[in-house]
């Protein structure tokens, strides 16, 4: 991104990132991100993996990728092989660049797959800065910079790939909406594969000149502890409750140090999957302060913002952000107060990684992206109604796929059929719930079935409960019945075929 590499400089020896002890300069940070460019530059292919933990080999790492002018392709930490293959496939990944900061056994997977698929391996460490430093390369603003992956209604990830340009227009909107400047520190404890986590506070931090933490593995008491030095403070709803949960299982004393470690926090972030009020008025009491909730997805990135200084009304996510635009479409296709939320703004993604069918169906006519949810408009403030497609479950403020976790389970040699739904839940949003059918002789425990998820899938994508059926609930055509399995999974309404661990 050549506006927000060309803005280091600005910085020199303010300090940019912290973990633990450790601290690095934008200046340092600015050297490492060109001595990684400039090993790119003799490696063939436009898309380059990025497996690095927290830290300046992250930072160095995809502005690195930036500098070489090519596509950074972030991968998760947690990724099991499979998806891991899945992700450096259709991700069409020509090397991988990596730190040596990673856990054994991450370093360990990701060496087994990158020798399978013959990718070479770029580690920061091993990579020489220039000296003099050389001016940055320009780069196209509609150049492709980056390419998450989310899962859509087909079931399978697809790969979102943003240019440098929507990049900008992100950081620019949220760094005008929420007030960020050079004396803001903020502490991340989010993943770094998800725009919630590189865009919204990792990129914002670098262009503001702002100091940006990292938390290695989250921890309630750690994070506790270093919110005292923290101004800004963004997480999924699961990491409040987690916090909030911590602070009322401690003595008094260290209560009252949890009180005190939000003194200089100026505002605090919820977004990526619905708040519980409970949550929003348990965190206000213990620390004074009212969380803002803003709505975004990957595709878009942040679009709709409670407003920084005014009334934050609870349920709601506020406005639209500085240059997006909204609006609600009925189902007759007229504009309404209710219906499906849409949205038009620079922010927006360019396509869907090789699949131009899935880039023209996201789109109306008049050019307005489809979010997939719906929303209502009241008293000048968007509510947020849920997905129209019971497929799609948010937990842990990821976005999931009912249908992949399907296709998974259904290679399990206990399961004949199976269906997932996602049940409201206080601490994830969504809870993955399972319902299968078995082959005969066949028996299956929750646990069993965690175990075993683990190395097909993701940790948040694992199912947290576990029906067995008979048979599943289907209409005339044959499609499952979904809105009857949730009827199963509800507290109120016990089965005796629930599987616990």
């Amino acid at each position: 991104m050549t506006s927000l590499l060309s803005r280091l400089h600005l910085y020199g020896h303010r300090p940019a990132l912290c973990l633990g002890p450790e601290t690095w300069s934008y200046a340092s940070l600015e050297s490492r991100a060109a001595a990684v460019g400039l090993a790119l530059q003799t490696v063939p292919g436009r898309n380059v993996g990025l497996m690095a933990a927290p830290g300046v080999g992250y930072g160095a790492g995809l502005l690195g990728i930036w500098w070489a002018g090519k596509m950074a392709v972030p991968l998760a930490l947690t990724y099991p092989p499979p998806e891991l293959d899945y992700v450096l496939t259709h991700g069409e990944v020509g090397c991988i660049v990596a730190d040596r900061t990673l856990a054994p056994e991450e370093e360990q997977r990701l060496r087994a797959i990158a020798q399978e698929k013959s990718l070479a391996i770029v580690w920061v460490e091993d990579c020489e800065a220039p000296a003099p430093l050389w001016a940055v390369p320009p780069v196209p603003s509609e150049q492709p910079a980056l390419m998450l992956f989310t899962s859509g209604t087909t079931g399978k990830p697809k790969g979102v790939v943003h240019t440098h340009a929507s990049l900008t227009a992100q950081i620019l909107s949220l760094t005008e909406a929420w007030g960020w400047s050079a004396s803001d520190r903020i502490l991340h404890v989010l993943p770094l594969h998800h725009i919630h986590g590189i865009v919204n506070i990792l990129l914002c931090a670098l262009w503001s000149g702002a100091v940006c933490e990292f938390v290695p593995r989250f921890t309630p008491t750690l994070v506790w502890e270093r919110l005292a030095d923290a101004s800004l403070f963004m997480a999924v709803p699961t990491v409040y409750v987690k916090l909030i949960a911590a602070h009322y299982q401690s003595d008094a004393t260290t209560q009252a140090c949890h009180r005190a470690a939000t003194h200089n926090l100026r505002l605090a972030v919820s977004g990526s999957a619905a708040l519980p009020v409970s949550v929003l008025q348990q965190w206000q009491e213990i620390t004074g302060h009212r969380l803002l909730e803003r709505y975004g997805m990957t595709e878009i990135g942040m679009a709709l913002s409670q407003p920084l200084r005014g009334d934050r009304i609870p349920g709601t996510v506020g406005q639209p952000l500085p240059g997006v635009h909204a609006r609600l479409m009925g189902d007759s296709g007229a504009l309404t107060s209710e219906g499906e939320l849409q949205i038009q703004s620079p922010t927006l993604f360019a396509e869907y990684w090789r699949n131009p069918t899935a880039t023209a169906a996201a789109f109306t006519t008049d050019g307005w992206f489809c979010t997939g949810d719906r929303a209502c408009y009241e008293a000048g403030q968007y509510r947020i109604l849920g997905r129209i497609s019971q497929d799609i479950l948010k937990t842990g403020g990821y976005k999931v796929s009912a249908l992949e976790i399907e296709e998974v389970l259904r290679t399990h040699p206990a399961i004949a059929e199976c269906a997932i739904v996602g049940i409201p839940d206080p601490t994830w949003g969504d809870k993955i719930c399972a319902a299968v059918i078995l082959h005969p002789q066949k028996q299956l425990t929750l646990l069993e079935l965690r175990r075993w998820s683990k190395d097909f899938l993701a940790p948040y994508k694992t199912p947290m409960a576990l029906k067995i059926l008979e048979q599943l609930p289907r209409n005339a055509l044959g499609k499952v019945l979904k809105p009857q399995l949730k009827s199963l999974f509800a507290p109120s309404t016990p089965h005796p075929s629930e599987t616990t661990p």
